[in-house]
């Protein structure tokens, strides 16, 4: 795959996912609680998630203009979703709520999987040296 190639795969992507951070988690949490949301009852918790997820997918579609230019923002992206899934992971085990490995786990980390993909190394003057 060429670099362009590459680099319009990753602004769709960059676009995709902030789409689902921006909308869709809240969506999710209400449509399917049982892989989404991890509490029961009156929480706090999940509007922190929805409102730190919906800033960051808004600066997602932000990057996808330049993603060469915002590669710290993509990986912090990759990494951090792999590490929420991981705990995430480990939760769901222990608490027995297996609804998440459906849900919440899996997409965080296809999420890291095709943004670790798509996202280059390092910035393309960075290559010259």
């Amino acid at each position: 795959m060429t670099e362009t190639t590459r680099l319009q795969y990753l602004r769709i992507a960059l676009i995709v996912v902030g789409l689902i951070f921006l909308f869709g988690i809240y969506l999710l949490m209400i449509v399917w609680p049982s892989g989404w949301t991890w509490h029961t009852g009156h929480s706090d918790y999940p509007m922190m998630i929805v409102g730190i997820y919906a800033t960051l997918g808004l600066f997602l579609i932000l990057a996808a203009r330049d993603p060469l230019q915002h590669l710290s923002l993509i990986w912090f992206t990759v990494w951090s979703s792999v590490v929420h899934a991981a705990i995430m992971t480990v939760q769901a085990l222990s608490l027995r709520n297996h609804g998440h490995f459906l849900g919440d786990v899996p997409a965080l980390f296809i999420v890291a999987l095709v943004l670790g993909i798509l996202t280059p190394r390092r910035r393309r003057e960075d290559k010259r040296r």
